[in-house]
């Protein structure tokens, strides 16, 4: 993927807060500076979902909220039930972390379960798969984006932002060679400047998660 504008960049960016700290004027801020910037979405805690949602509405940016967030270690049916109350409450995308312990105890088999029952409660709002890339070998990261992909997954993304090491380039090459052109790939945490976002898209991720989206709208305008 090429970004060859402001406006293109500024498409693929889902502008994320999800610290634990953030008030409801931090996401009333994140909300209002996405519509300025025409950014994808607005990335959000389930608590703050009813308030992104209302904020949004009416422009093009989406609101999207995580499912099983941020560890992943949560029961099917729980995450199930916390998908559908986000979507009930105004959420247009949605996030969820897959159960990475169960990938490393039995393999991909049901991740691809869990996340097959998870699209199909959304229908057609889009799901991405967080498979949390600096946990996994490389194995471990084609064969759970294979199985999010024959789930009808809409994208696989790299990485919760709350471990240790978030995107790599490395990462997201090897997901984008594993799912082919068709599928999104978000690459998601520590992605702070203008450089390392086009090294993200460069890599194949056509969508950017970070806090600090316009901060790097402003770096690719003005430079600095």
């Amino acid at each position: 993927m090429s970004v060859t504008s402001l406006a293109a960049l500024a498409a693929i960016i889902d502008h994320t807060i999800l610290r634990p700290d953030a008030t409801e004027a931090d996401v009333e801020r994140f909300c209002a500076e996405a519509m300025q910037w025409n950014f994808a979405a607005v990335c959000v805690n389930p608590l703050h979902v009813p308030r992104a949602a209302a904020a949004l509405r009416g422009s093009a940016v989406k609101a999207c909220s995580v499912v099983g967030f941020p560890l992943g270690a949560t029961p099917t049916e729980l995450k199930r039930r916390e998908l559908e109350w986000v979507l009930a409450e105004g959420a247009t995308e949605v996030d969820m972390v897959i159960a990475i312990g169960t990938l490393k105890s039995v393999g991909a088999g049901p991740i691809g379960d869990e996340v097959g029952v998870l699209k199909t409660a959304c229908g057609p709002v889009p799901l991405k798969v967080i498979l949390e890339t600096s946990l996994l070998t490389d194995e471990e990261i084609v064969a759970a984006s294979l199985a999010a992909k024959r789930a009808g997954a809409d994208f696989v993304k790299t990485s919760t932002a709350f471990t240790q090491k978030g995107a790599t380039v490395e990462a997201v090459a090897l997901m984008r060679r594993t799912v082919g052109p068709e599928m999104g790939v978000k690459a998601s945490g520590g992605i702070r400047s203008f450089a390392e976002a086009m090294a993200m898209v460069e890599a194949g991720a056509n969508r950017i998660g970070t806090s600090r989206g316009v901060a790097l709208m402003r770096e690719a305008h003005f430079g600095t």
